[in-house]
């Protein structure tokens, strides 16, 4: 398992709200996802849009962008505290939205995995706009990563205990607050009171983390990111190359 850098075992310490910790980037057995390989035809999106700016919320707790008939549907379980997840979203994300959703072939759809406290703060922020900035956050909270976790070691372990232990409406206030996540999401439209209220939202919060438990018994999910391709976990993908192998496999 790989812990977050620089942090003390107590910074990964579960919350009275259960969540997981797996690991990040390990790879998961499972078996291939079922495609017949042949070529996929390309579908324009309606004049004057792409597909990537089609971004709608899901059922199951994620954000979903491109051609909602796409015949290729990628599923990526993803952790705003995972260094593997980092390098997709910088790597491979821009490519995949690019390259194959813009093309109508390929939807993708982003569910958060909770790993942690500070991965719960992220997602919550990340969510806070609605479907629209969803990505675009998203993206940016994992190029703030080193940051991020350099300002929670700074932060103590006393304060990070005081944080975690205040009620449940307060602590990912507290969490954001000390690592700088509240300014961070103002400098992109988010304005502070509607951070605040984000982190306050318990209903929220507790959905992630039964989405968590959910998906870890559905699809034996052991390390994050991990990649779904209509609907089957894929073999030992952790990375873009191995993801776009797939896609050209199945016909991308």
């Amino acid at each position: 398992m790989q812990k977050l850098t620089g942090l003390s075992p107590l910074m990964l310490a579960p919350l009275v709200l259960a969540l997981s910790l797996v690991a990040c980037g390990d790879k998961n057995a499972s078996s291939d996802a079922k495609t017949n390989g042949a070529p996929v035809a390309a579908v324009a999106a309606p004049a004057g849009t792409s597909w990537a700016d089609m971004v709608k919320a899901t059922p199951e707790g994620g954000f979903v962008m491109g051609n909602p008939d796409a015949p290729l549907k990628i599923v990526e379980f993803a952790s705003l505290t995972c260094s593997h997840c980092a390098d997709f979203s910088e790597n491979g994300f821009p490519v995949l939205r690019d390259k194959y959703v813009n093309t109508g072939k390929v939807s993708y759809e982003l569910r958060n995995y909770v790993r942690d406290p500070l991965d719960m703060t992220g997602a919550l922020l990340a969510r806070c706009g609605g479907a629209e900035p969803f990505f675009p956050l998203s993206e940016q909270i994992f190029a703030y990563q080193p940051t991020l976790f350099e300002k929670a070691q700074a932060m103590g372990e006393a304060t990070y205990k005081a944080a975690v232990e205040a009620p449940a409406q307060e602590r990912f206030v507290k969490l954001a607050q000390n690592v700088g996540l509240i300014e961070f999401v103002m400098q992109r439209g988010i304005s502070e009171d509607q951070a605040k209220q984000c982190l306050a939202d318990t209903k929220t919060a507790e959905a992630l983390a039964d989405g968590v438990q959910k998906a870890s018994t559905t699809y034996n999910i052991e390390g994050t990111p991990t990649f779904l391709i209509n609907g089957t976990k894929v073999d030992n993908v952790a990375s873009w190359p191995l993801l776009e192998a797939q896609l050209r496999e199945a016909g991308a």
